[in-house]
């Protein structure tokens, strides 16, 4: 994981997936392997809690293996999400693509997302995530690493659309559509529940459909799956299973903007590659 600030290690331990809940023994392998060499992890209670009759096996596997899982109120589900995994077409400098980007500055966390146009797939470009260290309470989103991300995003790709939520971010985005083009960098702020809902369920539809691709991101995969669905009068956004809960679903907001982006691209003939005219003498 790229989070573009020197220092940070961000180790995310799994268990071996489909553990026999039932076997004791398995399970405390399961967690020790889990847990690795956090010491002060209370192994016994763990085991006790996965055996506890109470503990449904979704949150024994989600919440005390750490294997990501679906929700009960799950966005996306995991077999489709899996289904749309594509490692044999790499994205490539020059391609064309769309950028989806949602920020903070002490919050969960702030990611860029690309979708390649000709055929919606999906890859991060940048993430940051507040590593919630009670010995760093004062953790702070590295600024400088999130305008590099940008630049090296606009160096590298042919990017046509640009959507950006303005919420701390909006004098940079304003910065970013004078630097890079007013017709390509745009606002695009997902506290309008009926554009979001559309967005929403575009993505929705177009995973569920085959229409989309991503290329395996473990971050990207996490956050879409930590989402789960909220109805509105308008229809169903995404949001964090609690407003506390550390499992977060930025990334799955940037796939969203990202996926809506590379639409209103293609619906702008983004796609037509303009040649240039040979004039013979």
């Amino acid at each position: 994981m790229e989070f573009g600030a020197a220092g940070i290690l961000y180790d995310c331990r799994e268990a071996v997936r489909d553990v026999d809940l039932k076997d004791e023994d398995a399970v405390r392998a399961a967690v020790i392997d889990a847990y690795g060499d956090s010491h002060w992890v209370d192994v016994d209670g763990i085991v006790a809690a996965v055996m506890d009759p109470r503990t449904s096996a979704a949150v024994a596997y989600r919440f005390y293996l750490n294997n990501i899982q679906e929700n009960a109120d799950g966005w996306l589900k995991k077999a489709e999400w899996d289904s749309c995994f594509d490692e044999d077409d790499p994205i490539l400098p020059g391609d064309q693509i769309s950028l989806g980007f949602d920020g903070s500055l002490r919050g969960d966390a702030t990611g860029l997302v690309g979708c390649r146009l000709r055929d919606g797939k999906l890859f991060v470009l940048h993430l940051q995530e507040n590593p919630r260290n009670p010995k760093n309470p004062d953790w702070e989103v590295d600024v400088l690493a999130v305008e590099a991300a940008v630049k090296k995003a606009f160096d590298t790709y042919r990017v046509e659309w640009f959507y950006g939520d303005p919420p701390y971010w909006q004098e940079a985005l304003g910065r970013w559509a004078i630097e890079y083009g007013d017709d390509r960098v745009y606002e695009y702020w997902t506290n309008k529940p009926m554009r979001m809902c559309e967005a929403t369920e575009r993505l929705h539809s177009a995973v569920a459909v085959g229409d989309v691709k991503h290329d395996g991101n473990v971050d990207l995969t996490r956050h879409v799956l930590n989402a789960v669905t909220r109805e509105v009068p308008q229809g169903i956004l995404i949001t964090k299973e609690s407003p506390r809960s550390k499992k977060v679903i930025d990334l799955g907001v940037c796939a969203i903007l990202a996926f809506e982006a590379r639409a209103d691209a293609i619906a702008d003939g983004r796609m037509q590659i303009k040649r240039r005219r040979v004039v013979g003498f």
